[in-house]
């Protein structure tokens, strides 16, 4: 039996997930663990890492590292996505990281990270075909399925982060500032074409903030008497999507950190978050939407499971 420790770090968040697996290939989460660093803050044109943001990261790992050193034969992986990525000073970051964790991240491609996403879904999801949106806080990954297989795979620069904070859109929204970020991010759809083969077609949305919207409307299903549904493959129609966003728009920050299912560390890069999904809906006439909890993190764990992960990054804990 082993314990397969995955540590996906993003831009606004750093997670941690452990599964136990048998020797018969067996899994069974044991731990699931999320800090908001918020990696990408003020990065800014010449995109380097600041050191608030990254000590604040340094010292989640080193918390995850106590968490994974209680348990027994444990193995790691642990990758980076995209702020590291775009970071001109991933190097340096990267070599303190390994010096005060013991953590060896890999940085992955978008197209890669999409990739794991697709898997992570797939899996666990009955997509046929359709679309896969996953918004993180400084790119989105795009998959477009058909008959089960992906056949188209993009990662964009736009994220949840990098438009709330460059449009303007933490707190009270300028309807300026609003329409300026719509534009940005129709300009990021417009050229991916292939997207129109998506058009009426299923959308399977994850990321923190697709993943808020799917709590905000579970919250409102249980008041209604519902009861508590799960968010992993909960449904959601267009109507509600747009008029949950239209009710966080009207709002300022401190109101949107009360709404149930936002964590308080969300409600500035919310509406940020949301936008490239709403775009989706609307330029593709979607009708209805369904939200999956897995993504890359269980992707990589499907991989290994498959044998298809490179031995070069799985590392196995020391002190």
């Amino acid at each position: 039996m082993i314990n397969l420790a995955v540590i996906d770090l993003g831009s606004n968040s750093v997670r941690l997930r452990i599964t136990e697996i048998d020797e018969s290939g067996n899994y069974n989460l044991v731990s699931y663990e999320k800090e908001y660093v918020r990696l990408s803050e003020n990065m800014g044109p010449e995109k380097m890492l600041k050191p608030a943001p990254m000590d604040r990261t340094i010292k989640a790992l080193q918390h995850f590292k106590q968490l994974c050193m209680a348990l027994e034969n444990v193995r790691v992986i642990a990758v980076a996505t995209a702020a590291v990525r775009q970071a001109a000073n991933q190097t340096e970051f990267l070599k303190r990281v390994k010096a005060e964790t013991g953590f060896s991240f890999k940085v992955i491609s978008g197209e890669r990270e999409a990739y794991l996403d697709y898997v992570g879904v797939t899996r666990t999801l009955p997509i046929k075909n359709g679309l896969i949106i996953d918004t993180g806080g400084a790119s989105m990954e795009l998959i477009y399925v058909d008959d089960g297989q992906a056949e188209e795979i993009i990662s964009l620069p736009i994220g949840a982060v990098l438009l709330s904070q460059e449009y303007h859109l933490d707190d009270q929204i300028n309807s300026a500032d609003l329409f300026d970020a719509i534009v940005r991010v129709d300009h990021a759809l417009g050229p991916q074409h292939w997207l129109q083969r998506a058009r009426h077609q299923e959308v399977v949305a994850l990321g923190g903030s697709n993943r808020a919207l799917a709590k905000i409307y579970r919250w409102q299903l249980e008041a209604q008497g519902k009861g508590r549904q799960p968010v992993h493959g909960l449904k959601m129609s267009t109507a509600d999507a747009n008029r949950i966003m239209h009710s966080l728009l009207v709002m300022d920050k401190k109101q949107r950190a009360s709404v149930h299912g936002i964590a308080s560390e969300r409600a500035d890069v919310i509406i940020g978050g949301l936008l490239p999904l709403m775009a989706i809906l609307r330029q593709l006439d979607v009708k209805q939407l369904t939200f999956s909890n897995n993504g890359l993190r269980e992707g990589l764990m499907f991989k290994f499971l498959d044998h298809e992960i490179m031995s070069s990054i799985v590392q196995p804990l020391t002190d």
